[in-house]
């Protein structure tokens, strides 16, 4: 079938190089899940051994999260400034020397420089890798391969757990070795990466764009020309890294941060203290990780469920209904935090299953909504802006299950879903079938043809 001129960026077939492409940009996200939750399972043993207070736990908990938000906006700037493809590999070497380190710290502030730099490196890789992969590829293909960043999150974390858990029986340095393991992962991603191409779109927008053909006519076949890359001027008007946070995109990157960060607190919550919730709720020791484990699995599935519908149903009653249902199985965790083992599993399980419409819209949005030259600026942003939300209840979950017990701990949660599904209500936008420059105007495109559709369930 030939793709029609003008169109081979946006309507190009899936090739062998957008799933590399979509394959090593997951890799961030694998570092972000996996080093985020074998923490959990560390802090078994780094508790007692450290002698952390709640606070200190919590702290070293957050530490990540703090990173970052510092890392993301840093990233993204970075990423608009100098390029896609340079920053690429550079973050996740900076991951593989401070996971490293983890191995001899022997204090808690220590641990929480460390982790917070280890942060830093992976919120600089959102932006970077995901807008590399939003630029590159074709329209009907790049919710379903944003999105599927987000499975990869869910797989890091369930390794986490299985590492974790086969650690803790190697004895009282088990939590060092769990640390340090992210830095095998980082490794291999690296490799994977070298020679990337830089992003055509990024290239053409600074002028080079003898550079920028020749990167179109090696992905897109030897037709393929400057022309074929829409001229995102005629979309936007005096666009710069200001103009995200007023007039049409200021609401944009307020919804984006709004929603971005009721979909991770809760989750991340969980994540940190997997085994210390489940351990509240009776299900301790070994059953603890090993539930966490499972209650992640239900995690990816319900990512990958999710992905089947974001193309048929569309972006905004995906993250609507996700919002609404997932937060009635919360709801009902907190009021019934007696309930039988087997029942609270079920629960775990439906929220879990059920969340993944709001995880793969916190990639597909933010790289949708905004234009080439402020992309990385703006999912760095939104990013970091999340990542506050993220950190501080992370770093509440102790003092919250000391305090308000499992129940109303849970209840706080459901009420912060409720909030995701108020604001995405208000403003959740549609930009299912359009090109991403039509995605990313301040007045996107509502007369998509039927046929570039999916049909609606």
């Amino acid at each position: 079938m030939t793709v029609n001129a003008g169109n081979r960026v946006d309507d190009a077939p899936l090739s062998r190089f957008h799933k590399k492409l979509a394959l090593y940009s997951s890799g961030g996200p694998f570092l972000d899940g996996y080093v985020l939750s074998i923490i959990g399972v560390a802090m078994v043993q780094i508790s007692p051994q450290l002698d952390l207070s709640s606070s200190a736990e919590g702290l070293i908990g957050a530490s990540a999260l703090i990173g970052i938000f510092l890392g993301a906006f840093v990233g993204g700037y970075l990423t608009d400034k100098f390029g896609r493809q340079v920053l690429y590999t550079i973050d996740l070497v900076a991951i593989i020397g401070c996971s490293v380190a983890q191995f001899w710290a022997n204090d808690p502030v220590w641990l929480f420089v460390l982790r917070l730099l280890i942060g830093m490196a992976v919120g600089a890789d959102y932006p970077i890798a995901t807008s590399l992969l939003a630029e590159f590829t074709p329209r009907r293909y790049r919710g379903p391969l944003l999105g599927g960043l987000v499975v990869m999150w869910f797989v890091g974390a369930a390794v986490a757990y299985i590492v974790g858990e086969l650690l803790l029986q190697t004895g009282d340095d088990g939590w060092r070795w769990m640390l340090a393991s992210a830095a095998l992962p980082a490794t291999v991603i690296v490799l994977l990466r070298l020679g990337t191409p830089e992003s055509p779109r990024w290239l053409a927008n600074k002028g080079r764009v003898e550079e920028a053909e020749a990167v179109l006519k090696k992905v897109y076949g030897p037709e393929a020309t400057i022309a074929d890359l829409p001229d995102e001027a005629e979309e936007r008007e005096n666009v710069d890294l200001k103009a995200i946070l007023r007039a049409g995109y200021g609401g944009r990157m307020l919804y984006i941060s709004v929603f971005w960060t009721c979909s991770i607190v809760p989750l991340f919550a969980i994540y940190a203290f997997g085994p210390k919730i489940l351990g509240a709720l009776k299900l301790e020791g070994s059953l603890a990780n090993v539930g966490s484990a499972l209650i992640t699995v239900m995690f990816l599935i319900g990512c990958v469920i999710a992905l089947l519908f974001v193309n048929r149903i569309g972006r905004r009653p995906l993250v609507i209904h996700s919002f609404v249902w997932s937060g009635l199985a919360l709801l009902l965790l907190g009021v019934f935090p007696g309930a039988p083992a087997a029942v609270i599993m079920v629960l775990f399980a439906v929220y879990a299953l059920i969340i993944g419409g709001t995880q793969i819209l916190q990639w597909i949005y933010p790289n949708e909504l905004f234009p080439t030259e402020v992309r990385g600026s703006a999912v760095g942003l939104a990013s970091s802006a999340s990542r506050i939300g993220a950190a501080v209840g992370t770093y509440l979950v102790p003092m919250a299950l000391t305090g308000w017990g499992i129940g109303g701990t849970m209840i706080a949660a459901a009420a912060i879903n409720a909030v995701g599904a108020v604001v995405s209500v208000l403003w959740a936008p549609e930009t299912r079938g359009m090109a991403l420059h039509e995605a990313a105007a301040l007045t996107p495109r509502t007369d998509v043809a039927a046929a570039e559709r999916p049909a609606a369930v």
